[in-house]
């Protein structure tokens, strides 16, 4: 048995224990100095990190970008992560495409639409190639191509080198849409509708309806959009619009837009859904748009009416309204645009719109706010019926059907179904009504306040590391996967506008909620071409984009497509884990971008990095 020491301790015995002491305390303390000092590095403003372009142009035409990089350090995974890239290419440099692609709109290129059917315009939907038809190369801007004008000059002129078209310039010369004016265009504002210009124009309808009163009309769709002047004036307003129209005959209406620094899309009324959820506007418009909205039973509509939110207005001028005055000017009988005029009557009335005015050139009708009387209403109007068991927000790829979009429930005949949303700005940050109802699985009210302040710290980080969101370096931003839109709203106090986009098929499916804070997207499909003209977004945000979609198609073709739709000197930001960082890089390094990983703005110890890239200005040759 051991023996109790008693006593008091030797000498020896005490020196040993002082020493062990000294020895834990000391590694302590190094490693306290050494976590301060990484946290130190992590948190030091990065504005000295800054990709800075510079143009060099080499004698073949070409442009290589140095990026000035700052004292704080750059992160290396490369030894660490080589990991194998999900593409069957070799890894090499991308060629430039042909100058024939300068202006390559994949899913909607003009040589292909022959193939398909053109009853109801179907050649004009989106008909992307495939896998095997894919170009693999840089798609080139203009040889002379210029850095845009700076939002809010941009909404009044362009550089005529950056989209060389003079055909809308002269095809529409009486309408104003636009001007040649030596190197640049200019946009006067006007439209085939709005000869005094558009703010004329809105002032029109502002007299009809409260458009700017009290906050409560923030998006809005302009169907048929031409060079999207009514969208652009109504910005000033605080109304954001989503402009769209097709690619057709008025060549590059939809990039003009885009160049102006004004939202729009490439789009058609045609067999399928917009890319829109339901319940998204509170205001719809068409201004001579050409669509038959009597035709297919009233199909288009039926469709407005489905992402019009519930008291919407729908605004339509042109033929046939005002028939009396222009018939004539129409070329068309007086009979044929009467019949017109009563068949859309007809249809809004089947809908359960009531019409709130026709003065002048204006029409102006207003979706009911609950369908409590429309359903009562069936017994009288047999058709359109309304739809059963449908998904009201499903709208990728999603053939228009002949019904009623059903809105929520409601108790009483006063209440909005779905709920109603706060006034404009502070809708902005107010907790959505999809949101508060539990209509999104897995998102509260506590969860969506908490993004809010999430991305509030995440733009301030970017201020320091891309800089220029305040100086009008960026107008045009695209966040590839939104979420809760929380990048865009809270880029709100910059001169910038977000097309936020959900990634199709998305559980949950966000893009309600993205409207219901009185912002605009799309739903979208990343392993296929954007709807979009090349050079159109000054910025684009990829947060998580490549986890989703890494394992369902080719990296590599979405690089090249962010690489279509940016312009040149324009900025990406990517984040996600380390391993997909530099898998990206290592495509990228080919792209004629310039790129470093950085921490996350919480600092070193979490696993996300993020990845900053600028693509190089170059041009394609004559």
């Amino acid at each position: 048995m051991a023996k109790e020491r008693g006593g008091s301790p030797k000498p020896h015995y005490l020196e040993t224990k002082e020493k062990r002491l000294t020895w834990i305390l000391g590694l302590s303390g190094l490693c306290v100095v050494f976590y301060v000092l990484g946290a130190w590095q992590s948190t030091n403003p990065v504005v000295s990190n800054r990709l800075q372009a510079q143009q060099v142009n080499d004698k073949d035409g070409c442009a290589k970008l140095e990026a000035v990089v700052g004292p704080t350090t750059v992160l290396d995974f490369e030894s660490h992560h080589q990991l194998e890239i999900n593409s069957s290419e070799p890894l090499k440099e991308f060629p430039p495409c042909g100058m024939s692609y300068s202006e390559y709109t994949p899913c909607q290129d003009p040589k292909r639409v022959r193939k398909f059917d053109r009853e109801m315009l179907k050649h004009r939907e989106r008909h992307c190639p495939a896998k095997d038809e894919v170009i693999i190369c840089l798609v080139p801007a203009p040889p002379k191509y210029k850095t845009p004008f700076k939002w809010p000059q941009s909404r009044d002129y362009a550089w005529y080198d950056n989209i060389p078209h003079k055909e809308l310039s002269i095809e529409k010369a009486v309408q104003n849409w636009i001007q040649v004016e030596g190197d640049r265009f200019r946009f006067p504002g006007g439209g085939t509708m709005f000869p005094r210009g558009a703010d004329a124009y809105i002032d029109d309808i502002n007299a009809l309806v409260p458009l700017t009163a009290g906050g409560n009309i923030r998006t809005a769709i302009d169907t048929g959009c031409g060079v999207a002047s009514w969208g652009a004036y109504l910005l000033k307003r605080d109304i954001l619009t989503m402009s769209f129209a097709p690619r057709d005959t008025h060549e590059a209406q939809v990039q003009f837009a885009l160049e102006r620094g004004v939202p729009a899309m490439i789009g058609v009324m045609s067999s399928q859904r917009l890319p829109y959820p339901a319940r998204a506007f509170d205001m719809a418009h068409c201004s001579r748009c050409l669509i038959p909205w009597f035709d297919f039973e009233g199909l288009y509509l039926i469709e407005v009416d489905r992402i019009l939110r519930p008291g919407g207005y729908w605004i339509l001028s042109g033929p046939p309204i005002h028939w009396k005055k222009y018939w004539r000017g129409w070329e068309r009988t007086e009979e044929d645009l009467k019949q017109e005029q009563d068949a859309i009557e007809d249809v809004a009335k089947r809908l359960c719109w009531s019409k709130v005015v026709e003065k002048g050139d204006l029409a102006i009708w207003q979706k009911p706010i609950n369908h409590i009387q429309c359903i009562k209403s069936r017994k009288l109007y047999k058709t359109p019926h309304i739809c059963k068991s449908d998904n009201a927000d499903a709208a990728w790829y999603k053939e228009m059907e002949a019904c009623i979009t059903p809105l929520p429930q409601v108790g009483s005949s006063d209440e909005v179904a779905g709920g109603a949303v706060e006034k404009w700005p502070e809708r902005a940050f107010a907790t959505p009504p999809r949101i508060s109802s539990g209509s999104i699985p897995g998102i509260g009210a506590e969860k969506f306040q908490g993004e809010i302040g999430l991305w509030k710290e995440r733009v301030t980080h970017y201020k320091r590391t891309v800089g220029s969101l305040a100086q009008g370096r960026y107008r045009n931003i695209m966040d590839m996967n939104s979420y809760l839109g929380g990048f865009a709203a809270a880029l709100l106090k910059y001169p910038v506008w977000v097309m936020n986009v959900v990634p199709a098929n998305s559980n949950p499916d966000t893009l309600g909620v993205i409207y219901e804070r009185g912002l605009i997207g799309t739903y979208h499909d990343w392993c296929e071409a954007f709807s979009t003209y090349p050079r159109t977004y000054d910025l684009i945000h990829a947060g998580g984009v490549f986890s989703i979609y890494q394992d369902r198609c080719e990296i590599t073709y979405i690089l090249l497509e962010m690489d279509r739709i940016l312009r040149p000197e324009g900025t990406v930001i990517f984040r996600d884990t380390v391993e997909v960082l530099v898998k990206i890089q290592t495509i990228t390094d080919r792209m004629r971008w310039k790129s470093q990983i950085l921490d996350h703005e919480t600092g070193p110890f979490n696993p996300e990095k993020i990845l900053i890239a600028v693509k190089s200005y170059w041009t394609g040759e004559h």
